[in-house]
């Protein structure tokens, strides 16, 4: 065999369409697009247009808020996790956190943290490290031994000039109120 006899199989690959290129190609003169009109031209912006129909998308009620900034968390239930550790995927001794999961196949990407939910059984005595957990899945992991270690909360924004102006007037206001 020589490099110049390397050959795709018959079929593998399929030659483009060259359009245009005259009446014996098969696609010469208007190259598929029919006769004349805006769709037989370049720079068409036709789909969703209803000729002059309000358009479905117009017509459809927006409803709900999609908030930008809410964070997308990984969700875990105490039941995957003990299916993990009774396969010996997971180590209950060593703390449990999102590297972790995903080591042991659990979840397939972290996002913006682990939150640790409920559904499902834990049996084992295990430490989790997470961004989030329901109430209930904290109380099962404390049922089992274990422990739930979740970040601080986040301190609220501080107070601007004007808000701070407008209640430091008020206070003068009542007092001034009082005095009287």
């Amino acid at each position: 065999m020589k490099l110049n006899e390397i050959s795709d199989n018959d079929g593998a690959h399929k030659d483009r369409m060259r359009v245009g290129r005259g009446a014996g190609s098969g696609k010469g003169k208007t190259a598929g697009r029919g006769v004349k009109g805006q769709k037989s031209r370049t720079g068409v912006s036709i789909n969703g247009f209803e000729g002059g129909q309000m358009p479905l998308y117009r017509r459809l009620p927006k409803r709900g808020f999609n908030n930008p900034t809410a964070s997308d968390f990984s969700e875990v239930n105490l039941g995957r996790v003990q299916k993990a550790i009774d396969a010996g995927k997971l180590d209950a001794k060593a703390t449990v956190d999102g590297a972790a999961l995903v080591a042991a196949g659990v979840i397939s990407k972290v996002k913006d943290g682990v939150r640790l939910l409920a559904k499902g059984d834990l049996t084992a005595k295990v430490s989790f490290d997470v961004a989030g957990a329901s109430a209930s899945a904290v109380a099962a992991v404390e049922k089992a031994g274990g422990s739930v270690t979740l970040p601080a909360p986040v301190a609220p924004l501080k107070e601007g000039k004007r808000v701070a102006r407008r209640k430091e007037a008020a206070e003068k206001r009542a007092a001034r109120l009082a005095g009287e």
